[in-house]
């Protein structure tokens, strides 16, 4: 059987398998509202369907699964208001859950560029595979925004300070880097992949994994791992930064330029974000949380401010508001995490999640 809904989604069953392809390539797949809904609604009636034994996404186009939320469109909204925007983010985190939850294997084939949102719809499902030519990022301090989609959940339960370079710089891994961070579970050379998509309609996922899953070639993080560890241990941004302008190592320098030319709001409301995280337990808590943030940065001049440096105008000139980190106070910061009362995300917590021995 092949569906389709409009062209930015492409559904279809064969064998054991059902297929959901992004298909926007023009913008790498970046997630709209309607996608959103069209991925949760394909989840249910797969999940229903006895004779659906795996979920598997992919990306169309060649160059990624998919490189976020439509920011485009955020932009727009942010400028009137940011109603809508609050209600995409409302059933995309609710997708986030929903796909950490699901019932039936769900794998996610992270080729190529996955960012922001493409992280949300990937790395919280069962079985996450990646390539030599994936490069994943949750880069959100670049346009004044902080990591959503559980991204905080994730960055949070990397291993020592990981997480929190990759918050709050936004740099992108590759391969091993993921698998090394808890992004990704198996490396599978791109050429692969289309035998291994083909295979899925007819086997088990472990049966098929077993025959495609090789050694993923050498990262970069793990011979960095001292000064990210110490550096980023720091009670604050400015601490950090401190740190790795006074580390010996040149990368732990070169940090630092990054971290001093993204949003100082957004910095510090994601390292906040970051460990308020690891206190929170399960995912939902974490996306109820983000929920407050996103919705907060609507109000905030510098997520308008980011989009339009680095998307719109694209003169990678953003002139964020406050321009220094010492001019964020706690009261700015505690304000993203006000409770929304009734406006909030209210997730149920499942004990359904999907348990594999791969």
């Amino acid at each position: 059987m092949t569906t389709s809904s409009g062209d930015s989604v492409l559904l279809h069953t064969e064998g054991r398998a059902a297929y959901l392809t992004l298909n926007r390539p023009e913008a790498l797949n970046a997630l709209t509202h309607t996608m959103v809904r069209t991925i949760a609604d394909a989840l249910d009636t797969w999940e229903s369907d006895p004779g659906v034994e795996t979920v598997v996404v992919t990306g169309a186009g060649g160059r990624g699964l998919c490189a976020g939320g439509d920011i485009r469109a955020i932009h727009r909204d942010a400028a009137t208001g940011g109603a809508a925007s609050a209600e995409f983010w409302r059933d995309e985190y609710r997708l986030n859950a929903r796909i950490a939850r699901l019932r039936t294997p769900y794998v996610a084939v992270m080729d190529g560029i996955v960012m922001g949102g493409g992280v949300g719809i990937s790395a919280h499902g069962t079985v996450r595979l990646v390539t030599e030519r994936s490069r994943i990022a949750m880069p959100e301090t670049g346009i004044g925004f902080v990591p959503d989609v559980g991204g905080t959940y994730l960055l949070g339960l990397a291993p020592d300070e990981l997480g929190t370079h990759l918050a709050l710089t936004g740099a992108p891994v590759g391969a091993a880097d993921a698998q090394l961070c808890g992004l990704a579970d198996h490396f599978v050379p791109s050429e692969a992949l289309p035998v291994l998509l083909a295979e899925l309609a007819a086997a088990p996922v472990h049966d098929v994994l077993t025959r495609h899953v090789r050694p993923a070639p050498p990262g970069e993080l793990d011979a960095d791992r001292d000064w990210i560890d110490h550096c980023y241990a720091a009670d604050t941004v400015e601490g950090i930064v401190d740190r790795l302008l006074g580390h010996g190592a040149q990368a732990a320098k070169d940090a630092a330029t990054t971290l001093l030319s993204k949003s100082p709001t957004a910095l510090k409301v994601t390292l906040a974000s970051i460990r308020r995280a690891r206190e929170l337990g399960p995912l939902e808590r974490v996306l109820e949380q983000e929920y407050r943030v996103s919705c907060a940065a609507l109000a905030h001049p510098d997520l308008v401010e980011g989009i339009r440096a680095q998307v719109i105008d694209k003169d990678r000139a953003p002139h964020w508001r406050p321009a220094t980190l010492a001019e964020v106070t706690d009261q700015d910061v505690d304000g993203f995490f006000a409770p929304r009362g009734e406006h909030g995300l209210h997730l149920a917590v499942s004990d359904s999640t999907q348990e594999v021995p791969w």
